[in-house]
């Protein structure tokens, strides 16, 4: 344990005067002789006053002004507190074919839309990250719960965001899987329950194989849900020359068949609300520095209801 502000420690030599002088002042006390002779009268007349009773309300006081003086200083220590570990990484296809304009207003933004609204519709302790993907995958935004980091990630999603072209549905799985092995010092002997939710028109031209990928998610029995966006008849233009982009749903399907996750069409993604139904949750543990003053002042106020309660029942008064 230490102090933020140790120099208010100082003000324990008051709390040290004040015990002190309680002390000299009960010496005095116990010097004044009985001047009453008749002993047997006076033990009838006279109150019984308590022994040790009357130096303990005194002593709570005192115990309560150390312990406030504590507080005051800002005492921090290192403490174990749980963290949520159950993760959804969201992929989002950014490739040349994403700005096909067969989904209103183009495939790319209805994804980024249902991207943002899935967020919102997690629970606030999960972890979420982002990965973008074209010809490559990479990490936008790492799991974790600031779900403002989630959304500025999400709109600074843009075609050709990862500076190589083409569809790598494999990479994005494989880089999601990633993501999350590496979510905690835990993740790799101990991996966090997780959800892929992929969103892409399905056209798979480079990296490694979907089939392969999706294999490694079973292997980690991590689901991969998946969202078409497109139709058959989708195309983007190229310098005045419409280029065909037809959506490949059949791949996604077969990703999502095949990691045990849902499979949805662009019109219906808001389905995907139910997929963090099922994932559970996992506790881990991480050590912060805290600061731990409400213990001391706690205690503090608890050593005062006791000082006030015995003076009150044995005195009938407050200290």
């Amino acid at each position: 344990m230490s102090w933020e502000s140790p120099h208010r420690l100082w003000l324990l030599i008051g709390v040290l005067a004040l015990a002190v002088g309680y002390l000299v002042r009960q010496r005095r006390s116990s010097r004044y002789a009985v001047r009453f002779t008749n002993l047997r009268l006076l033990d009838r007349v006279a109150p019984r006053r308590p022994a040790w009773r009357r130096h303990l309300p005194a002593a709570l006081f005192l115990s309560m002004l150390a312990l406030l003086v504590g507080g005051f200083a800002r005492p921090a220590a290192d403490v174990r507190v749980p963290k949520e570990r159950a993760t959804v990484m969201v992929a989002v296809d950014v490739s040349t074919s994403m700005l096909a304009t067969d989904v209103e207003p183009d495939r790319l933004a209805a994804a980024k839309s249902a991207a943002h609204k899935f967020a919102d519709s997690l629970p606030k302790e999960f972890n979420v990250g982002l990965v973008a993907f074209a010809g490559s995958a990479a990490v936008f935004v790492p799991p974790g719960t600031d779900r403002s980091a989630l959304h500025t990630g999400i709109k600074r999603l843009a075609e050709g965001s990862t500076g190589v072209q083409g569809t790598a549905i494999g990479e994005a799985i494989s880089t999601s899987l990633e993501a999350v092995r590496s979510l905690d010092t835990e993740a790799a002997k101990d991996p966090p329950p997780a959800r892929i939710v992929l969103l892409s028109d399905g056209a798979n031209t480079s990296g490694r194989d979907p089939g392969e990928s999706a294999g490694e998610a079973v292997q980690a029995g991590v689901p991969v849900h998946t969202i078409s966006f497109g139709t058959p008849a989708g195309y983007v233009d190229r310098g005045g020359r419409p280029i065909k982009v037809p959506v490949d749903g059949e791949t996604l399907r077969a990703v999502a068949e095949q990691t045990g996750g849902g499979y949805h069409e662009a019109d219906t993604s808001d389905e995907l609300r139910g997929v963090y139904d099922d994932i559970g949750t996992s506790v881990g543990w991480r050590t912060e520095r805290q600061d731990i003053s409400a213990r001391f002042i706690g205690l503090g106020l608890l050593f005062a209801m006791a000082a006030a309660g015995g003076s009150l029942l044995w005195f009938s008064r407050l200290p």
